[in-house]
């Protein structure tokens, strides 16, 4: 192998020159995967027992990420106050119990939509403490330099799994039955409470330590982002481009089952579209070794909107496949240039309750717009569920941008002697 090939090999992967992390990104590997099963068999259970309901289904997602207006931020208080490997070990086993339940519901013939609801918000509920912990925990197990990377590496464990996970649930509801499927995840749950268990063991690379004279509040965490406009602009973005762009769930199921009138295995092929490009966007984002640029995440983000729309626009099935791709790529450049700068621009006895914001405004607005998107495209199509996603996108990254422009423009007037005309 050349040097320059070899260089570049370690700029893509350094992370995983942590043994912690190895230990972290295997067993994230196995839950990631589950989460997709999980994710392609609710929404294809939900379809099933509403007679292709798009509302039912954007109301699966609201209440699966509704814990996180509720919750967010005491979940994140709670990162920051315990060892972060004792959360995420609880919080696997909780999953592992609540999609156990789940299924045995289902394999006996007995499942309800209603079930199916509260299967789904107690899982969000979990994922309220879960989320900000495993976020901050990278920063937890790789040296600041090598942080940018782990944040990569972990979306991309996500979208390698977000590829195997909807084309296998796919073809395993086609063979047997969502309740299977559900089962199977249950056990793909156990795999991060493995790493968790072996993680309490070893010593961490950069245990955070908390700075004198802070509470440890949530107060304490708002005041922080109050002040700090770089971070309020990456918050207001991610709110309308998470909350109406990030609902592929809803959009493409709906346009599976309604626009191509084809089955459960044909939805996971579209998600794998969609995944093989964030697999290569998380590739490529994770070799930024700097906090991204503002223009960076604006970037990102109009791309995608773009990239939504013209996907709600593809004539046939093969062309949806085919722009899912790029559209992917950039979902997942936006989310890590939007995460990177968020988790880059705070202190570490800051990070958990930080990203906890980070979080409600980006899933939580899932549980206020997801609803809207589904019952657009249960009255007008799933075509324009998608055009919905992509405009509303764009819109707020030309806000975003004029604002930015405008509050730059003062500042330089403001200096002396450098007055706009």
């Amino acid at each position: 192998m050349s040097p320059v090939i070899a260089r570049q090999l370690h700029q893509t992967f350094r992370a995983l020159t942590y043994p912690a992390y190895r230990v972290f990104a295997t067993g994230q590997l196995a839950g990631t995967l589950g989460f997709w099963l999980q994710t392609t068999a609710i929404s294809w259970l939900v379809l099933e027992l509403t007679g292709d309901s798009g509302s039912a289904l954007g109301l699966s997602l609201a209440i699966q990420f509704g814990p996180y207006l509720l919750f967010s931020l005491q979940g994140g208080k709670i990162a920051d106050a315990v060892d972060k490997r004792l959360i995420l070990l609880l919080c696997s086993i909780a999953s592992a119990a609540v999609s156990g339940a789940l299924a045995v519901t289902a394999l006996s013939g007995l499942v309800e939509v209603w079930m199916v609801y509260l299967a789904v918000f107690v899982f969000g509920s979990v994922s309220v403490v879960e989320g900000p912990a495993r976020q901050a925990f990278y920063s937890e197990i790789v040296d600041p330099e090598a942080l940018p990377n782990a944040i990569s590496l972990g979306s991309a464990i996500f979208n390698t799994s977000r590829i195997a996970g909807p084309a296998v649930a796919g073809l395993l509801i086609a063979a047997t039955s969502t309740g299977t499927v559900l089962a199977i995840n249950a056990t793909a749950f156990l795999g991060p409470a493995a790493a968790c268990t072996i993680l309490l063991r070893r010593r961490l690379s950069n245990p955070v330590q908390r700075s004198a004279g802070t509470s440890g509040g949530i107060r304490e965490a708002l005041r922080f982002v109050a002040g700090r406009p770089d971070l309020l602009g990456v918050l207001v973005v991610t709110l309308f481009v998470g909350g109406f762009a990030f609902n592929f769930p809803v959009t493409l199921s709906m346009l599976a089952k309604t626009e191509f009138a084809t089955g459960a295995d044909t939805f996971g092929l579209l998600l794998t579209s969609l995944a093989v490009g964030a697999l290569v966007g998380a590739l490529v984002s994770g070799r930024r070794s700097d906090r991204p640029g503002v223009y960076t995440v604006l970037g990102a983000g109009l791309a995608l909107g773009v990239l939504t729309a013209a996907t709600g626009f593809g004539p046939t099935f093969a062309s949806a496949m085919v722009l899912l791709v790029p559209t992917g790529f950039a979902m997942v450049y936006f989310a890590q240039a939007a995460n990177q700068r968020v988790q880059m621009g705070v202190r570490g006895d800051f990070r958990g309750r930080v990203l906890s914001l980070y979080l409600l405004v980006f899933l939580g607005s899932t549980a206020v717009f997801a609803p809207i998107v589904g019952w657009v495209c249960e009255v007008a199509g799933a075509r324009a569920g998608l055009w919905l996603g992509g405009g509303v996108s764009v819109v707020a990254v030309a806000f975003a941008y004029a604002a930015r422009h405008v509050r730059l423009r003062r500042r330089l007037e403001a200096l002396p002697g450098k007055a706009m005309p």
